[in-house]
């Protein structure tokens, strides 16, 4: 008897595969994947044989393709049909692999900012090394809007992984001096995949940044920019560009008293 004529009973081949036994009875019953002989006391015997065409059917399963298409396949197998199938799921692999590093993207970078939350206590003023940064940016004008139709707006403009990376707002350097607060000059998020600017992009410039750190409710945010203004008074510090606010810790906070925003404010060297 050869290696490929090695009969399986329905339990050793799920085994040998790792599947459940049920899977092969509901493959076998819909005429998908059928053992290669039947016993006379009704067992189910496999070749070992198979086990190859057991997997690519497992594979096309694991591509999200459907039973009955598969089916389809299965019964008119070709070189041609084949190829158009692995070009189409090669396609839909390259667009997951992409989404997939995004998420990635989202998790380290969430996984940065509870860090940074971690230690803090109060309020802290730091001058941090910034790199440039690709925003998003959408006007400021929807503040009398609910929250439903404000996200309506947000999902429509920027991509879910943008939304998940955080979302933050800017005003100008002239309105904190000023204190004036009671219109920002916009919103926005990282740009993940542009490769361009446009009307609704914006570079952040790299450089060193007069960074504030607050934990606590946002209306606290005049109080911050007050020290932040201060502080660079006190170090001959010229500050340039907009203000930069972001919250780092949404996501994993149980009471608006542990929310973090850290404030950024370009330093004109």
């Amino acid at each position: 008897m050869t290696h490929n004529n090695i009969k399986l009973t329905t339990a050793q081949f799920a085994k040998l595969h790792k599947v459940n036994k049920r899977t092969l009875h509901y493959y076998d019953n819909i005429g998908l994947f059928s053992p290669s002989e039947k016993g006379d006391n009704g067992y189910r015997y496999y070749d070992v044989s198979q086990s190859m065409t057991f997997e690519y059917i497992r594979m096309l399963k694991e591509l999200n393709m459907s039973i009955e298409e598969i089916a389809d396949y299965c019964k008119n197998p070709s070189a041609d049909r084949f190829l158009k199938i692995a070009d189409k799921k090669e396609s839909e692999l390259d667009l997951a692999i992409q989404k997939l590093k995004r998420t990635k993207k989202i998790l380290k970078a969430k996984k940065e900012q509870l860090h940074i939350c971690e230690n803090l206590h109060g309020q802290e003023i730091r001058i941090e090394e910034c790199s440039e940064e690709k925003i998003s940016v959408l006007p400021c004008d929807f503040i009398e809007d609910s929250i439903s139709h404000v996200f309506a707006y947000l999902m429509d403009k920027w991509s879910i992984e943008q939304i998940r990376m955080g979302i933050g707002s800017f005003i100008s350097l002239d309105k904190v001096v000023n204190k004036s607060f009671e219109k920002y000059d916009g919103i926005y998020t990282c740009a993940l995949g542009e490769n361009s600017l446009s009307d609704d992009t914006l570079i952040k410039p790299k450089g060193k940044y007069l960074c504030g750190y607050q934990k606590g409710a946002w209306d606290k945010a005049p109080d911050m920019y007050e020290k932040l203004i201060y502080y660079a008074v006190q170090n001959n510090l010229l500050l340039t560009g907009y203000a930069y606010e972001i919250g780092l810790n949404e996501f994993a906070i149980s009471s608006p008293e542990e929310y973090v925003t850290k404030f950024m404010v370009k330093i004109d060297e």
